[in-house]
């Protein structure tokens, strides 16, 4: 069960927060991904010393253009992760998902520890747990377990459904109005990118959150038949949701030349929310944020011309 803080959004010099915050360094993993992209300039604009992971700086010149200070480290390479959290005073954990993901976050994990580092935000998947229907959820739950009994303070994010999975079918809604995806009738709580990092920049800026589990959603569980209503009303012009058999979309993505693991992870996360597995929502990004998670209305219109819209 999520416990969600009521912790202080940043607050002004005389409390002594911005001196606070101008002192410390966050290390981020994973700096070049979808969500540590988002995170990055909300620490950076709140003060923040970020440093971020990566492979090859000489590759990561947008993020020194942010003030953002690079160093060379890869989590599938141990012994290069020695000092790249020497001097930290927090983590945020991302790592790509994948068969090697447990490794990579064990290895960041212990090089954070072997460091001192005094909290680690980690990014993990809604439902984890040993027992999931999917092969991520289940991985992320090793390497949820190895964080909670390390002595480290932590805090660890759940996400649902990323609302930006839905530039897969970018294509179709532009050319033929229609969304083909295997999930069925299904009901999901997904949740924008945007608001994922809102909170990860939140936790890892304001006390309170240590030791604390969040799953994150958006406002509203719904069906992919009210994205396609979402996208109706965003573009001015009829989308459909068209239910898919799995076989066949599946297909589809071995003949696009996508990877055997990441074919099974889709698979098993459509089954499941086919299932209702994802039907749920928490109150987590209004509580800790002060304000609605965006909602698919609101997505939709924002994307609207990545979906067609002239």
């Amino acid at each position: 069960m999520d416990d969600v803080s009521t912790a202080s959004h940043l607050v002004d010099d005389a409390s002594g927060a911005h001196t606070f915050l101008m002192s410390k360094t966050i290390v981020i993993t994973g700096a070049t991904g979808s969500v540590a992209s988002q995170i990055i300039p909300l620490l950076t604009s709140a003060g923040v010393k970020v440093r971020a992971v990566v492979r090859n700086v000489d590759k990561a010149a947008a993020l020194a253009a942010q003030g953002v200070a690079l160093v060379e480290g890869d989590l599938d390479r141990p012994r290069t992760l020695g000092k790249v959290f020497d001097g930290a005073d927090s983590a945020m954990l991302i790592a790509p998902p994948g068969p090697r993901a447990p490794q990579q976050y064990s290895s960041a994990l212990w090089a954070a520890r072997q460091s001192g580092v005094k909290h680690v935000v980690r990014l993990s998947a809604i439902g984890a747990a040993h027992d999931a229907p999917t092969v991520n959820s289940r991985l992320h739950a090793l390497s949820d377990t190895e964080l909670e009994r390390s002595n480290i303070p932590y805090t660890i994010l759940k996400p649902h459904f990323f609302m930006q999975n839905l530039f897969m079918a970018a294509q179709s809604v532009a050319q033929e109005g229609a969304i083909y995806l295997p999930m069925g009738d299904g009901r999901m709580g997904i949740i924008d990118v945007a608001d994922i990092a809102a909170v990860a920049a939140h936790v890892l800026t304001t006390p309170g959150h240590e030791n604390k589990t969040y799953t994150l959603t958006g406002p509203r569980s719904i069906s992919m038949h009210e994205v396609a209503a979402a996208f109706t009303e965003a573009l001015g012009r009829p989308i459909q949701y068209v239910p898919v058999p799995a076989e066949a979309f599946d297909q589809q993505l071995a003949q696009a030349g996508v990877d055997e693991f990441s074919r099974t992870l889709l698979g098993d996360y459509f089954a499941a929310y086919s299932r209702n597995w994802g039907d749920l929502v928490t109150d987590v990004v209004p509580r800790l944020l002060g304000r609605p998670a965006r909602s698919i209305a609101e997505f939709a219109r924002a994307v609207a011309p990545a979906f067609g819209k002239r």
